[in-house]
């Protein structure tokens, strides 16, 4: 090969070399595609899924949002208000993104739907001996049990309907969140609540005073709230292309094990498993 031939050989394989690097550089910029501005995140403390300490949030979901973030470039803004503002914020477009949250109707409206895992409600109290309850109709009629729920949270329309006729009959008690439930629950204001079991253990956790009540949770599954998705909303007044790059990002997250991962460091074991299941392919 004369030195001609392998000068050109190197350039050759320079070039080649600067295409591959091109590329790889061009497929991280599109991985890296950054949202059109800001993202404005309402949220308030749910279990170990949202916690807010001295203003810092943290948790399973913004864990899950920081490396999206991380991922994508795309930067979001907390934002720390009561659960029922959440809401409000969300439907009204204050609010970019609503996590975590159960799909429903309701929802739908507002915002597409990102499933991260799935969860159910579930009927809970501090223990007791009294008749167990198997669904949302016989406690409907169980007019002795004052039932507490969270003001913002929804499993549904036969969960709607039942907060409903609870109103009616005077027996339902509603609170600004999960803490204020297991006060009431605790000191005789409320006999039973509805919600996820580790929004429940997850409130219990962060108080020593209240970690002790672990030990007493009675949970009961009623047979109208079953396993349904669970995840985040991107709400409908967001630029599309920053939904296609929430969303994927997301999605790439449950499927590769990080949402479950984040689950399971944040909840100890033992404390969420009856209310809280990786989707199929995101374990």
């Amino acid at each position: 090969m004369t030195t001609l031939e392998r000068g050109w050989k190197g350039r050759r394989v320079r070039w080649r070399a600067g295409c591959c690097l091109a590329v790889a550089a061009l497929a991280a910029a599109a991985a890296r595609a950054e949202c059109s501005r800001p993202i404005r995140v309402p949220v308030a403390p749910i279990g170990m899924s949202v916690v807010v300490s001295g203003g810092e949030v943290s948790g399973v979901y913004p864990d899950v949002l920081r490396r999206v973030s991380a991922e994508t470039g795309c930067q979001f803004e907390f934002v720390v208000v009561p659960r029922a503002r959440v809401e409000a914020m969300f439907a009204s477009g204050g609010g970019d993104l609503l996590a975590p949250a159960t799909r429903t109707p309701q929802r739908d409206p507002h915002g597409e739907f990102v499933p991260l895992m799935k969860a159910r409600a579930m009927l809970i109290s501090l223990g007791g001996d009294r008749e167990p309850v198997e669904s949302l109709a016989e406690l409907a009629e169980r007019r002795e049990l004052r039932v507490a729920v969270v003001r913002g949270f929804d499993y549904g329309e036969p969960y709607q309907q039942l907060l409903r006729q609870l109103k009616a009959q005077r027996r339902l008690v509603v609170e600004a969140d999960p803490a204020a439930v297991v006060r009431a629950l605790d000191r005789n204001l409320a006999d039973v609540t509805l919600m996820a079991p580790s929004i429940l253990a997850g409130t219990l956790l962060q108080d020593s005073k209240t970690r002790p009540l672990l030990d007493r949770l009675r949970l009961e599954a009623l047979v109208e709230l079953g396993w349904t998705d669970s995840g985040i909303y991107l709400s409908r007044q967001l630029p599309a292309r920053d939904r296609e790059v929430l969303g994927d990002a997301i999605e790439r997250n449950t499927r590769s094990g990080a949402v479950w991962k984040a689950v399971q460091k944040h909840y100890p074991a033992g404390s969420y498993e009856e209310g809280l299941k990786a989707i199929a392919g995101g374990k």
